[in-house]
């Protein structure tokens, strides 16, 4: 498991990633471009950018899919989010609000800062957004 910090990418970018694994299979970049409401050309030097950190398998034509890196890191996107939106909902903000809030910033918290806050809440298995998943947290460790 490569080591990173939650900060690689930029928010577009976790878009993308958080998409492709909703997708769990090649996608051809005009869903993507669809779906994210993204110029088609945008959307290829995106998933060139992507390929070539090793996020992304891109074959022009064909369609573009996680590789394990990028499944990894978007497992870790989506632990993120799930978790700043739960947190949001203890301040009193709703399960919508707190999902378009956390979308606005998610980008700007890192895994390190993730996992501290997912430990002081006990390692919680359910979000407003859906089931948090931990593979890419350390249970335990900041316990």
């Amino acid at each position: 498991m490569e080591c990173f910090t939650g900060l690689e990418v930029s928010p577009r970018k976790v878009d993308y990633l958080k998409f492709l694994l909703k997708k769990d299979e090649t996608v051809r970049t005009t869903d993507i471009s669809s779906e994210l409401n993204v110029d088609p050309s945008t959307t290829t030097k995106t998933l060139g950018d992507l390929a070539s950190h090793g996020y992304v398998d891109h074959v022009p034509y064909r369609g573009v899919r996680l590789t394990e890196k990028g499944k990894e890191y978007a497992q870790f996107l989506i632990h993120r989010h799930n978790i700043l939106s739960l947190l949001l909902t203890h301040y009193g903000l709703s399960a919508e609000e707190s999902c378009h809030e956390v979308s606005r910033f998610e980008a700007y918290v890192s895994k390190d800062a993730i996992e501290k806050i997912c430990a002081s809440m006990g390692h919680p298995t359910v979000s407003v957004c859906g089931k948090i998943p931990h593979g890419s947290c350390k249970m335990g460790e900041h316990s």
